[in-house]
């Protein structure tokens, strides 16, 4: 049975991962954020995420970075700012938010299992406006069935908040049964709804979204994230065809088809 910790903003420090085979790279400057601008930090009113563009004017991140846990309601939209490729006085783009499309059963998982909470752990964000490929490219989710094997992380974090790291070589572990994932990559505070890539053919796509970490007695921490594909069809389309429709709250809706997805905590703003 995991023991199981939200990425939240408490002041809880992680032990150190033992040394494997990973290898850590900050990237602290413009030229070595080149082909990764599209991953950035989400700047919500109570802390900051990381989030990816997979459109010109769509960020996918956690649910849970742009919910208020105890009101379980959404945080305001206006307030939000997503920073493409953020390397500390460089970036590549800063976009505002105007909507938010929570996966669907998200704000019920609350009430629900563990499980249930991760793979309903995302959000899709709507920017005020694109973010165009001389700036930054969108991410394509990976759709096919995951392998056990090597994978790439790409997050911002506690102590990093201003400048990304990409950890490679660490690993996709195991799906359960329901679409959880977990791998063995090196997440902190402000790791929530950073992306996780597969290689496919030469071609970066993103197999999942940090949702949680946890660790067993004795044993190291693990990343947990969710299966992707139907639950972001499912909420890009909600986002493209149905925006009209009135929100539940706070510029955010819940999706009314297809499965879900999901959980990790932001850091404070700095």
């Amino acid at each position: 049975m995991w023991r199981v910790v939200a990425l939240f903003f408490l002041g809880l420090i992680c032990a150190p991962l033992a040394a494997t085979a990973q290898e850590r790279d900050r990237l602290d400057h413009r030229g070595e954020v080149l082909g990764w601008e599209g991953v950035g930090r989400l700047d919500t009113s109570m802390g900051t995420c990381t989030g990816t563009l997979i459109a010109q004017d769509m960020v996918l991140t956690a649910a849970h970075c742009v919910v208020d846990s105890a009101s379980r309601t959404v945080l305001p939209a206006g307030a939000m700012r997503f920073h493409a490729g953020l390397a500390h006085d460089f970036t590549a783009a800063t976009r505002g938010v105007t909507r938010i499309v929570l996966s669907d059963g998200y704000l019920e998982s609350f009430d629900a299992s563990l499980t249930e909470k991760v793979r309903t752990d995302l959000a899709l964000l709507r920017l005020d406006s694109p973010i165009f490929s001389t700036e930054a490219e969108p991410f394509r989710i990976h759709d096919r069935a995951m392998e056990v094997g090597s994978v790439i992380l790409v997050s911002y974090g506690r102590g990093r908040n201003t400048s990304l790291q990409r950890e490679s070589g660490c690993r996709h572990k195991q799906t359960y049964r329901g679409g959880l994932m977990t791998f063995d990559c090196d997440v902190t505070f402000g790791s929530s709804g950073a992306p996780v890539f597969v290689n496919d053919q030469g071609r970066l796509r993103i197999v999942s979204v940090v949702s949680m970490m946890s660790t067993a007695p004795n044993a190291e921490k693990e990343a947990i994230g969710m299966s992707l594909p139907s639950a972001v069809t499912a909420m890009m389309r909600d986002m493209r065809n149905d925006a009209a429709r009135a929100p539940i709250t706070a510029g955010a809706r819940r999706v009314t088809v297809g499965e879900r997805a999901g959980g990790a905590r932001f850091v404070k703003v700095d």
